[in-house]
């Protein structure tokens, strides 16, 4: 069947990207440790706010250009016309990264005088103002990548060489003292090589030096709605923490901010099919092949599903636990933001890639409608919520507005397009899981701590008794053959209990 070709196809290429994206996500939450051990939770917490301002400001550089290039690369044949959209691409989001740069270098103390509390935080800013064009550079690449559907160089730079770049840098620059800087310059240097490589590397894919087209028209007028929509969805991943810096003590952030890259972990699964999602779903879209699309979204959404459900109920119940174990105990009172972040974040699993799925049917007004809601409903929970509460306060408001945002998103492409994450197969599973197994662990969580020898085998036991319980309510399907097969053929090892359970087997 072509349907389980492209699901095969999605798979494979999540397996990988599964891996770097465990890779990247560790990293990051690596570099977040260190200087969160090395410096105080009030340093912590400005070097969290300036990671967010250059995370919004390359956002706007991109210009939604990150999915635009890989939509009309998948979609083009010659090589004039794939390099020509490279090349749009760079040109448009390199000149704006560099305006951008500017004004954050020009303005670097205003925006310390109000975000932040120790004097050499314009020193931060603007290193991060410097960083701006490399990192805009390097995702740029990796978008040329992701539309020739290559995994293993993503997964190379963006994954592997980047993080541990950065990682390094920081370890060695904050052992020989150079305090909150050391994020700053480590993100240049990592940035500006990894830049280097990943376009090495899409030289590979096609020859970057030559005859092209530009598509500048082309490609602006498909990712104009993005650029405000990425955006939005960037703020509304991140303003909490600048709002939160504004409204309170840097303290405050760094609890917040120790809790929130742990919560976001759970995207980790969702991500990886996302990589090859969109240029595969808008290749069946261009062949007209919708019933396709629908039922490899519900496929891949359970799956992620049933993936996160481990991490979601640690979070949930352990919050505090796994705080401690990467953190330290100076930032367990942020448990609380923890399990309500979790929450949030745990709808987009059941959401799956929906906003993605709009922008490879060509319909991203949808998405910056979407986009915009949820944003206007997070500023004003924010504005409502912090000054009272804090980061809790912080917390809600973003858990609120994602699942919002799920919850829109999924609604238009069920009644405009027929399209939904939901099957026979994957309501069983969203409806059981939480009523078969949340009480238990419940329970446990009042008898049990978790610490960093507990926490692995705690993950692998809750996921085997999720699988147990999916296939004994028949949650299973014929399709999950392919997710099975490749599962065990990349491990070796063979998942217990499940084949029983798939019809035909």
């Amino acid at each position: 069947m072509a349907e389980n070709d492209a699901l095969s196809t999605l798979a494979s290429s999540a397996a990988l990207v599964i891996v770097g994206g465990v890779f990247s996500a560790a990293g990051t939450l690596l570099e977040r440790v260190i200087i969160g051990n090395i410096l105080s939770p009030a340093a912590y917490g400005e070097v969290s706010i300036a990671l967010t301002i250059m995370s919004v400001s390359v956002t706007v550089c991109l210009l939604g250009l990150s999915q635009g290039i890989p939509r009309y690369i998948s979609r083009f044949e010659a090589t004039e016309k794939k390099r020509g959209v490279w090349v749009s691409g760079i040109l448009v989001s390199f000149f704006t990264a560099l305006v951008i740069a500017v004004l954050l270098y020009l303005n670097a103390d205003f925006l310390a005088t109000h975000l932040f509390e120790r004097a050499n935080a314009t020193r931060l800013v603007r290193l991060f103002a410097v960083a701006l064009p490399c990192v805009t550079g390097l995702l740029i690449g990796v978008s040329g990548v992701r539309g020739m559907e290559n995994t293993i160089y993503k997964t190379y730079t963006k994954d592997l060489l980047y993080p541990f770049l950065r990682i390094v840098l920081v370890t060695v620059l904050l052992i020989f003292g150079f305090g909150v800087m050391a994020a700053g310059y480590a993100y240049i240097i990592a940035a500006a090589i990894s830049f280097i490589v990943a376009h090495l590397l899409l030289n590979n894919l096609f020859p970057l030096v030559g005859r092209f087209e530009l598509r500048v028209r082309e490609l602006v007028r498909f990712s104009l709605p993005l650029v405000i929509a990425t955006l939005l969805a960037s703020l509304l991943l991140r303003t909490d923490t600048v709002m939160l810096g504004y409204f309170r003590e840097s303290f405050e952030v760094g609890q917040y901010s120790a809790a929130y890259p742990l919560g976001r972990g759970m995207l980790i699964l969702l991500s990886s099919f996302g990589f090859m999602y969109l240029p595969l779903v808008s290749s069946l879209d261009a062949e007209g092949k919708r019933n396709e699309i629908d039922a490899i979204y519900a496929t891949t959404t359970k799956w992620v599903y049933i993936g996160t459900f481990p991490a979601f109920v640690t979070m949930v119940f352990f919050s505090e636990d796994l705080l401690r174990i990467f953190f330290g105990a100076e930032y367990t009172p942020g448990g609380i933001a923890l399990t309500i972040l979790a929450i949030g974040f745990f709808s987009n699993a059941i959401g799956g890639r929906n906003r993605e799925t709009l922008s490879a049917l060509g319909h991203t007004r949808y998405v910056l409608l979407s986009n915009s809601i949820a944003f206007v409903l997070n500023i004003t929970l924010n504005l409502v919520l912090i000054p009272r509460y804090g980061f809790v306060g912080a917390a809600v408001a973003s858990a609120v507005s994602i699942i919002f945002l799920n919850i829109f998103v999924c609604a238009i492409l069920a009644f405009k397009f027929n399209i939904s994450p939901f099957s026979r197969w994957s309501v069983r599973t969203y409806v059981t899981l939480p009523l078969v197994l949340l009480a238990p662990f419940y329970v446990a969580s009042q008898h049990l701590a978790l610490n960093a020898v507990l926490l692995l085998p705690f993950l692998l036991c809750v996921g085997i008794l999720a699988l147990v319980t999916v296939g004994a309510v028949g949650g299973f399907q014929p399709e999950d053959q392919v997710v099975i097969d490749l599962i065990e053929s990349k491990t070796g090892v063979q998942i217990p209990f499940v084949r029983q359970y798939l019809p035909g087997e």
